[in-house]
């Protein structure tokens, strides 16, 4: 019997929260960013210029902006989420637009209701915080995704996970230890954490070489920038500043690999 996972209904609760709020994560696609569905979805070319019949699944994506833009630009769209209520806001805006696609509310560690090899592209905004390990999200991403499809994710990155607070002399202090195992603790530092919600630290040998060991090439790596110089203290542009939240990941299933079980990877041309 699979044991209980109280951080899976605490977070469910969080972002069913976030959706009811009308939360930014809760945004539905405009008509504006429906014009020009890849240029919305990809401002660093990263997406094939045409997607039209390709299978995405959108991870941990639900709240009606990322499926929606995929399915108008002709894609055949999955979207798993565990919160109920984001994925109501798809389903909404998929009726609203006359757009077909499938919701399922799952965790993004099992994903066994998807079938092997089943997707072209994997699109997962930042969501692996919300999981204690990040290998058996990796492992049941590298299963889903075809051979040579593209996996592109954005995760909080560990040293801004570690800032708990600021001095009185507006620098940040980290608080937390970079090898802090378990839930992290309530902080007083929130400008990047989700109200109610329970995260994890994930060190970059998880985060980055994780994705090598499950059978990915790493393409490309940004750390998009969300510090404002203009900011006052206390505001999460000024924070920004100093240490950037977020990294992005393009990364491509290799063709051909071995168990990721401490062996090396191979991949043929």
């Amino acid at each position: 019997m699979m044991r209980p996972r109280p951080e899976l209904e605490q977070n469910r609760a969080a972002w069913n929260g976030l959706a009811n709020e009308h939360s930014p994560f809760a945004k539905p696609a405009t008509d504006a960013e429906l014009t020009s569905p890849i240029a919305s979805l990809d401002s660093r070319g990263w997406l094939p210029g045409d997607v039209s019949g390709l299978n995405v699944l959108c991870l941990a994506a639900a709240g009606g902006w990322q499926s929606i833009l995929y399915a108008a630009a002709g894609a055949h769209v999955t979207v798993v989420d565990i919160s109920d209520a984001m994925l109501a806001i798809d389903q909404r805006e998929a009726d609203r637009r006359g757009f077909r696609m499938r919701l399922i509310q799952g965790t993004m560690d099992d994903l066994a209701g998807l079938n092997a090899a089943e997707f072209d592209i994997v699109h997962q905004p930042v969501s692996t915080c919300y999981v204690p390990k990040l290998e058996p999200v990796y492992r049941e991403i590298a299963r889903v995704l075809r051979e040579g499809g593209l996996y592109i994710s954005q995760h909080k990155q560990p040293t801004s996970l570690q800032i708990s607070h600021r001095d009185a002399f507006h620098r940040y202090v980290l608080g937390v230890s970079y090898y802090h195992e378990g839930a992290l603790p309530e902080l007083a530092d929130v400008a990047y954490r989700e109200e109610g919600a329970t995260e994890y630290l994930h060190r970059w040998q998880d985060m980055v070489g994780g994705l090598c060991k499950t059978g990915f090439v790493i393409e490309d790596f940004v750390e998009p920038r969300r510090g404002d110089p203009k900011a006052a203290p206390g505001h999460f542009g000024h924070r920004g500043m100093v240490v950037a939240p977020y990294v992005r990941i393009k990364a491509r299933r290799m063709r051909e690999a071995q168990s990721y079980l401490g062996r090396s990877a191979i991949w043929t041309p």
